[in-house]
């Protein structure tokens, strides 16, 4: 029977092997820190939080969400830990609340790994503080139990951190809202924001648009560079819309546009920041008419925006959150059926009497039946929302452009050099267990924002484990090769460079298409010298348009400098990087974004263990992806783990080759 614990008050514990569920009403970071018998903290190793989110026998969220679940084992704990103190607080910068009184009460359970309830416990009374101390889970004569906390802080993290004995609290509580601001390598840009009425545009006759009705999540920063509103990326979007107003950018360095609210009665401008135009957006086009009863028929391009490419990335983003928000609300569905029939059968059978004859058996058989009934209503709507969803799939992926299209769309085949970039690039795909088949392209905005990881190790997930090595680290090289070449057909002539580090040239077979059709920077650098020679190319590239536009002197650049869009492929890391070539790279990867130096590493995270923490801030500011399917990706929106496929080229097809050859030819004709 699940214990409701108040403020103060304890319950034993079954098992050691448990799980807390975090539920809030809005984004909330969660950690947990180890204590000694004082409850001190004896160092940073003994804190789990979202920049280091494993310890022995304790593992914790590593984005800010409205759902967590923290996987704890008591006995796999450091010796000398007595108690772990489960920490909330709420994002700083975020743009979302400060304070936990102007939120839901947050809800915190520790269930066993089946998903029993143990104990669970609603932190009310929270006014302004920002941070909160939920449960402990402390070890009294052998034997261990949990407590309801509910301590909250209004100086935020840092004053918790404090009072549990932690040296130099603020750096810490600083480093761990710089990792949740930032995104962390695992997480997915939640969609932009929509139509003034918070949706897509649906064009229904005859019947109503069944759509779950979870709550839509709170507002929050949005994207980077998103069409209608830049800011940086966050865990949620915002619905109201904005106005921006088209610029050039000047000199090399890719900067954001400025943004104002809508002029009264006066239409939104929907205009990416790098284009100019000079006709007003046309409506979106009319969907064929629906038959009485039945929904409308799906149309690509149906969303707002100025053009094609906008409509389309609009309506792709809104598929995502049109799929994440369905699955959420299936989910939490069939969760309140189970626990209301544990509640149901903890009131039955807390009787005596029900407990002798055939009482018990009919409650129970009535709380099952229940449940069924309510998974099953839940599922009816999941599988309706789901089939609109892929109808629309199997009519917008024919239509999109070569920027969002897979490997497999004929569109490659006929594709040409572009003369502008366009709004985003498409890196693989996205789907739910719910329906494996349900595809949603994984768009990146462009200029990138940060840089890609290609994991190549075999601890990636179960699909790596079953490879062999070698195989998988030239798969994850095809990857990143693939990557490039996307990369550099979507850029105009000359505006986008690519130069490649292989130390041990490992990687010629996977690179032979690059170097065949001579559209990289230079030859792949091989052994310590290269490698240090292109690192101080791409760091002096830095500096100096940094330099420039801090200047606001764009042109005293050194004319021999390529102002263009820097791609840096690192294969087999750390292998032929020494100190300061690691250090070089850490820069390039926190500084280089902002003035079109990007990095895309092919790496082994257990290889390079042995730099230790000097990496993770390296790790944290790339994007995580695999060359094999891997449910990876966390959105903070709603907190699904999204299953990542990566792009494939089709069997036997030479579109690489030709979409490379094309890259080649543009350049000539150039002149560059």
């Amino acid at each position: 029977m699940t214990a409701e614990l108040v403020r103060g008050q304890n319950h034993t514990l079954p098992q050691t092997r448990l799980e807390i569920r975090v539920s809030a009403g809005t984004p909330v970071v969660a950690g947990a820190t180890l204590g000694d018998e004082r409850g001190t903290v004896r160092g940073i190793e003994w804190i789990a939080h979202p920049g280091s989110p494993q310890l022995p026998g304790l593992e914790v969220s590593q984005q800010a969400a409205a759902d967590h679940r923290l996987a704890v084992d008591l006995e796999a704990l450091p010796a000398g830990a007595h108690r772990v103190t489960v920490l909330l607080a709420l994002p700083v910068g975020a743009g979302g609340p400060v304070r936990f009184g102007a939120v839901p009460a947050p809800f915190v359970a520790v269930t066993g790994l089946d998903g029993t309830e143990i104990a669970t416990f609603t932190l009310t009374d929270l006014d302004a503080e920002s941070a909160v101390s939920a449960l402990e889970l402390y070890r009294r004569q052998d034997a261990w139990k949990v407590r309801a906390v509910g301590q909250g802080y209004a100086g935020g993290l840092a004053e918790m951190l404090a009072d549990q004995g932690v040296r130099d609290p603020a750096a810490l509580a600083g480093s761990i809202q710089e990792a949740v601001t930032r995104g962390l390598a695992r997480s997915v840009a939640p969609p932009p924001p929509r139509t003034p009425e918070g949706d897509r545009v649906r064009h229904a006759t005859g019947s109503a648009d069944h759509r779950p009705t979870a709550p839509p999540p709170p507002p929050a920063p949005e994207p980077p560079e998103p069409l209608t509103d830049p800011a940086t990326t966050g865990p949620a979007h915002t619905t109201q819309p904005h106005t921006t107003q088209p610029h050039t950018t000047p000199g090399p360095a890719a900067a954001g546009a400025s943004a104002a609210g809508p002029s009264a009665g006066g239409p939104i401008n929907y205009a990416h920041p790098r284009r100019q135009h000079a006709a007003p957006p046309s409506p979106p086009p009319a969907a064929p008419p629906a038959q009485p009863g039945q929904p409308a028929q799906p149309v690509a391009g149906d969303a707002t925006g100025w053009s094609m490419d906008e409509r389309l990335y609009n309506q792709i983003w809104g598929m995502f959150e049109d799929l994440a928000r369905a699955v959420a609300a299936y989910r939490s569905a069939v969760d309140f059926a189970e626990s209301r029939m544990d509640q149901e059968l903890d009131r039955a059978l807390s009787d005596p009497r029900n407990r002798i004859g055939g009482a018990g058996d009919r409650a129970r058989e009535a709380a099952r039946a229940k449940r069924d009934e309510l998974a099953s209503r839940a599922r009816e709507a999941l599988d309706r929302d789901l089939a609109q969803l892929a109808a629309e799939a199997a009519v917008v992926e024919p239509a999109l452009p070569a920027a969002y299209a897979g490997w497999g769309n004929p569109v490659w085949h006929a594709h040409r050099i572009p003369m502008e970039i366009p709004m985003a690039l498409r890196i693989g795909d996205l789907h739910l267990p719910e329906r494996a088949d349900l595809r949603i392209p994984l768009l990146v905005r462009l200029p990138l924002e940060r840089g890609m990881w290609v994991d190549s190790g075999r601890t990636a997930s179960e699909a790596a484990a079953l490879m062999d090595t070698d195989r998988l680290r030239r798969l994850a090289m095809e990857t990143a090769v693939a990557h490039a070449a996307r990369l550099l057909a979507v850029y105009p002539p000359g505006e986008f460079a690519v130069h490649v580090i292989d130390p041990a040239g490992s990687a010629a077979g996977p690179l032979a298409p690059l170097v065949e059709a001579g559209v990289l920077a230079g030859p792949p650098a091989a052994g310590p010298g290269g490698v240090a020679s292109v690192l101080a190319h791409l760091t002096r590239r830095v500096d100096l348009v940094q330099m420039a536009v801090r200047a606001r002197a764009a042109d005293s650049l050194p004319p021999d400098l390529d102002t263009g869009e820097q791609l840096l492929v690192v294969n087999d890391f750390p292998h032929g990087f020494d100190d300061r070539a690691v250090t070089q790279l850490r820069y390039l990867a926190d500084e280089g974004p902002a003035v079109g130096v990007h990095l895309l590493m092919v790496a082994d995270r257990e290889e390079a263990s042995a730099y230790g923490p000097v990496l993770d801030p390296l790790w944290r500011s790339l994007l995580r992806i695999t060359p094999v399917a891997d449910s990876h990706l966390a959105d903070p929106w709603v907190g699904h783990a999204w299953t990542y496929e990566p792009l494939t080229i089709p069997p036997g097809s030479h579109v690489l080759e030709q979409v490379l050859a094309a890259v080649a030819a543009a350049r000539r004709a150039a002149g560059r």
